[in-house]
């Protein structure tokens, strides 16, 4: 039988009757035959209701006795039971949570590792295809920190419902952890379907996603690898997705892009060229290089920007190949602070108006101790903060304003000058020109090199340094190659200019030539000769 409520009821039932029963057949006969068969006395004449007394007692009794632990006994049996379905409940939320995302419902890592697992091996059998796709989420954590985790969360979930909806019949969608999702898809899958289901997922998760009274805008960047002989296990075919997504968001984000063993070729060059950049930097390899800035028209020199080049043996490396790499590796607060302090010591010995110009990354400005370290610079090496520009591109300003403004204001107390670089490249606001009391605007190059062929450069261009006048700020053409494009800048207000037709980017020990030339020039050297012709 058993053990239930039911169960100990009928038990007690049963032993209730048998009690009833044994002590009729003891009234009855069973008391003189035990009695007579040990010899003892016994009465045969006993009145009728002396029996019934004996029997109803003796019945009452027990079932008395039993009744006290019975219900001792069902409500233990109600607690263990509860306990039971608690751990039931309990093993099944564990085994659900060990096998499932607990925010988005999606399985989890592990359970992607057994499909992708078995899917590889089904492929193989089957001479198929296994195809992964590795969704990473753009400009997330930007909205989580700006918004808080709370709306992070809720963005991740109605990521993973326009997810399900697009998921190939069959297909493992899985939350990978972080911002980032997979699919597993097994079977005969086209290049092509892949293309149109990617193009379908970035349209799908960039549509803005509304949490509460705002409205969260975000992107995705998806690699996405096929099953190949190098790519033959799980854990070799997502790092291949891997690999193709954060090639992409290199790219530019917003896109996808297929694995190619050049990809790993790459990835593998860069992960030792970190290393060598590790060593450089401690090591003060990377050197400041200075590039001039002229004023307009007269052209006469007032300075020089801080550029970082790292010369080597076997070939320098471009700064548009090291400097993202310390920007990813944390090395690039070292790498300023120590180009810095060269420049610096450098600079002490030119004359005193020029300035130098050092670009700071999004990263650094971010830092609250930033103005400490470069006022800790500045005592040390005994440079005037006065002669010292800090440029900062409009991306930088984006991540968080009140921040930024801490910051460059704690500069502009120390008497730094700062300069908003790249401008119209990025999120250009007229509200960050006035909050931030920026000294001067820098017009991207990428303007100023275009402006012969399109006229819509020019007159962005114009409407720039039209902006700088309006609100009293200098302005700086970047990328200035040609007679032209100074003189047209010139004659349109642009106050300074940088690029090759005044010089390239320069060594120290060039510098000093640079400016012995300059001091020894004939007197009746025209003013506008260009510093480019004085460096030659």
């Amino acid at each position: 039988m058993r053990l239930n409520r039911a169960g100990i009821a009928a038990a007690l039932l049963l032993t209730v009757i048998t009690t009833f029963l044994l002590a009729v057949a003891w009234e009855y006969g069973l008391e003189e035959f035990v009695s007579k068969a040990l010899g003892l006395p016994f009465e045969e004449h006993s009145e009728e209701k002396e029996h019934w007394r004996f029997i109803l007692t003796s019945t009452g009794f027990v079932f008395l006795s039993l009744t006290v632990p019975a219900l001792l006994l069902l409500h233990m049996f109600s607690r263990l039971q509860g306990a039971h379905s608690a751990t039931i409940t309990a093993q099944e939320l564990a085994n659900s949570l060990a096998r499932h995302d607990a925010l988005t419902g999606l399985p989890n890592r592990r359970v992607f590792a057994d499909e992708l697992r078995h899917a590889i091996e089904e492929s193989k059998a089957e001479g198929g295809d296994c195809t992964v796709m590795l969704i990473g989420l753009d400009r997330f954590k930007f909205a989580r920190d700006l918004h808080g985790h709370q709306a992070g969360d809720t963005v991740l979930c109605e990521v993973a419902e326009r997810l399900l909806a697009l998921r190939p019949p069959g297909a493992t969608l899985a939350r990978l952890g972080g911002d980032k999702f997979a699919i597993i898809i097994a079977g005969d899958s086209q290049r092509d379907f892949s293309v149109r289901l990617a193009q379908r997922i970035i349209t799908a998760v960039s549509l803005p996603i509304a949490v509460g009274n705002i409205q969260v805008d975000i992107g995705a960047t998806i690699g996405i690898a096929f099953r190949s002989p190098e790519n033959s296990d799980p854990e070799a075919l997502l790092r291949a997705a891997d690999i193709a997504m954060c090639r992409t968001k290199r790219d530019g984000r917003g896109n996808f892009q297929f694995f190619e063993e050049a990809m790993d070729r790459e990835l593998k060059e860069r992960a030792h060229l970190e290393v060598d950049l590790r060593k450089a930097v401690a090591n003060d390899e990377i050197e400041p290089f200075y590039q001039p800035l002229v004023a307009l028209p007269d052209r006469t020199l007032t300075g020089f920007e801080i550029l970082a080049r790292w010369p080597r043996a076997q070939g320098s490396i471009p700064p548009d190949v090291f400097i993202p790499i310390a920007e990813d590796t944390g090395l690039i607060a070292d790498l300023t602070y120590r180009i810095l302090r060269r420049a610096c010591l450098d600079a002490k010995a030119w004359p005193a108006p020029l300035m130098l110009s050092l670009n700071v990354s999004p990263t650094q400005l971010m830092d609250a101790t930033l103005p400490q370290r470069i006022l800790a610079i500045l005592t040390d090496t005994g440079f005037p903060a006065a002669r010292l520009e800090i440029e900062i591109t409009e991306n930088a300003i984006i991540n968080n304003m009140d921040i930024a403004h801490a910051t460059l204001t704690s500069l502009h107390n120390m008497g730094v000058k700062i300069a908003l670089d790249d401008f119209g490249t990025g999120y250009s606001s007229l509200s960050h020109l006035r909050k931030l009391r920026f000294d001067k605007i820098k017009i991207d190059r990428s303007f100023i090199l275009s402006m012969q062929e399109s006229e819509d450069s020019r007159k962005l261009v114009d409407a720039i340094i039209g902006l700088g006048k309006s609100l009293k700020l200098p302005t700086t053409a970047e990328g200035i190659e040609t007679e032209e494009n100074a003189v047209w800048l010139a004659e349109n207000g642009c106050t300074s200019g940088q690029g090759y037709l005044f010089g390239k980017a320069m060594p120290a020990a060039e510098v000093a030539r640079f400016l012995q030339r300059d001091e020894e020039a004939p007197a009746e050297a025209p003013a506008e000769v260009p510093a480019r012709a004085l460096a030659s």
